[in-house]
């Protein structure tokens, strides 16, 4: 029995971008949904990683290829970077015809290989595993789009418990496991195949041979720093354990490697004007593109995550970021994060293009929505807003409450009500 496909922000996102080009590239991790997305609009679909003839068909006969009903997907194009060039070369000879191909890929190959940018030509989308609204546990009741047009939110607690969320940071936002009655434990099994398969396969196929023990322990020291500034020192000291450091140069490189596929995602600092001279710090914020991958790589499940709700908050950091990253894309924004030299910080910052931006603070805690507030309006303080204008709205983002204003104007949103 076919699976159901569950509707995905990316939806939009991809409709637009096809009215719009000529050729769509939809890049994320492994197993969050690019090839069931694009097959929903693909006429015809080439799938590079299992099909070896059409593999020898991108030298030896391209327009065999081309020459199949539009839009024509090229799932896993990487696999055979020359179909880059070709897809540039087609759509020039296609134009002004729009929405011709659409390429998906899990890992980004070396710049070599796409010397031609695209431009113009290729529109590149981004997708990551689903956020709690596409999943169904969040109502979407408040809409940071609506919030962003001024909105104010107001909506009951949505009733979802600290366990149900903490079994969806475990189990996370993969296709494979959302709406099929996959059990946790099965999911922690997943994900351990995931993690697996990326270091000893995924990993090894992009250049150098990577030393698979040692892409573990990293992997392990993201999961147990997820949302902290982790520099390549502390991460190769933290790798190296009782026999010293490990190489600075080879950290880097494996940190590399796992952004080209896609599983590690830095969130840049954000330096607006300050009114004071306080000095800012820089480093990014380090995540995983999805929360169940730090706390598989940490082996931790519900049980462990609930006897030790301080750390978990780092791991619901994540889950939020996820979901802000899914719902701002189509906004055309960023996130960001804040920290000064003094350790007051922000957790998260977003800006549209437009300029318009919010400050939002993470707590799993709903009792420690008065500090979060506290902390936002210390914050809103030191902007120079002269320069960078007033924050359109800032909110505690959390999880057993209601959605609402405060008297001080910070929002209060539980996780559950966020959506597009």
């Amino acid at each position: 029995m076919a699976r159901t496909y569950l509707p995905r922000v990316a939806d939009g996102e991809l409709a637009a971008r096809m009215s719009s080009a000529g050729a769509v590239l939809i890049e994320g991790p492994k197993a969050c949904g690019k090839t069931a997305t694009a097959t929903q609009v693909a006429r015809s679909v080439v799938r590079l990683d299992v099909d070896a003839g059409a593999r020898a068909l991108v030298a030896a006969a391209p327009e065999v290829l081309f020459g199949q009903q539009t839009p024509i997907l090229f799932d896993e194009w990487q696999i055979e970077p020359a179909l880059w060039d070709l897809v540039r070369r087609a759509v020039d000879d296609r134009s002004p015809q729009r929405g011709q191909f659409i390429l998906t890929g899990s890992a980004t190959p070396n710049d070599a290989t796409r010397r031609h940018s695209g431009a113009g030509r290729i529109s590149t989308l981004r997708m990551r595993p689903m956020s709690l609204h596409e999943a169904g546990y969040s109502t979407g009741s408040v809409s940071l789009r609506d919030l962003f047009a001024g909105d104010t939110p107001a909506a009951v607690d949505p009733g979802v418990t600290i366990p149900e969320l903490v079994d969806q940071i475990v189990v996370g936002g993969w296709p494979d496991l959302v709406g099929v009655g996959v059990g946790v434990g099965d999911a922690q099994q997943w994900l351990r195949d995931y993690l697996r398969n990326l270091v000893e396969v995924d990993v090894q196929t992009l250049g150098v041979r990577r030393d698979p023990q040692q892409v573990r322990k990293l992997l392990t020291a993201l999961g147990r720093g997820v949302g902290t500034e982790m520099s390549v020192q502390s991460l190769a000291k933290d790798i190296g354990g009782a026999d010293g450091p490990a190489d600075r140069d080879t950290v880097a490189a494996y940190l590399k490697t796992l952004n080209r596929l896609m599983v590690v995602e830095d969130i840049p600092a954000w330096a607006p004007h300050m009114r004071s001279s306080t000095p800012l710090r820089k480093s990014p914020t380090r995540y995983m593109v999805d929360p169940s991958l730090g706390v598989a790589a940490l082996g931790t499940g519900p049980r462990q995550l609930l006897a030790d709700l301080g750390a978990t908050g780092f791991h619901f950091e994540a889950m939020v970021t996820r979901d802000l990253s899914v719902y701002t894309q189509p906004l055309g924004g960023t996130l960001s994060h804040w920290r000064d030299n003094n350790g007051h910080e922000i957790d998260v910052v977003v800006t549209l293009e437009d300029g318009r931006w919010a400050a939002l603070e993470v707590k799993m805690n709903p009792d420690h929505a008065d500090d979060a507030a506290r902390s936002i309006l210390r914050f809103l303080e030191k902007v120079d807003t002269s320069k960078v204008g007033e924050p359109t709205f800032s909110a505690v983002i959390t999880t057993r409450s209601p959605a609402y204003r405060r008297p001080d104007g910070v929002l209060v949103v539980p996780i559950a009500t966020l959506g597009p």
